[in-house]
């Protein structure tokens, strides 16, 4: 399963952070950030998340997550 996220995350350092805590707490899915596209588009691969713990958890670090159409 993948999905791909829009968000307003605009440092790679906010981006590493976010990744580290989306890792630890989602240990078997890949993150990866893509700061150059303007929708500051976080991507996520894995067999078994929730999109929407995904979301929850990026807004609850203080930055705006939706998914993709």
């Amino acid at each position: 399963m993948v999905e791909v996220f829009k968000t307003d995350v605009q440092l790679p350092e906010q981006a590493v952070v976010l990744a580290g805590k989306l890792s630890a707490k989602f240990p078997r899915i890949k993150i990866n950030f893509d700061l150059e596209d303007c929708d500051r588009v976080l991507r996520v691969e894995g067999e078994e998340f929730v999109p929407n713990k995904i979301i929850e958890m990026v807004a609850s670090n203080g930055y705006y997550c939706q998914v993709m159409e």
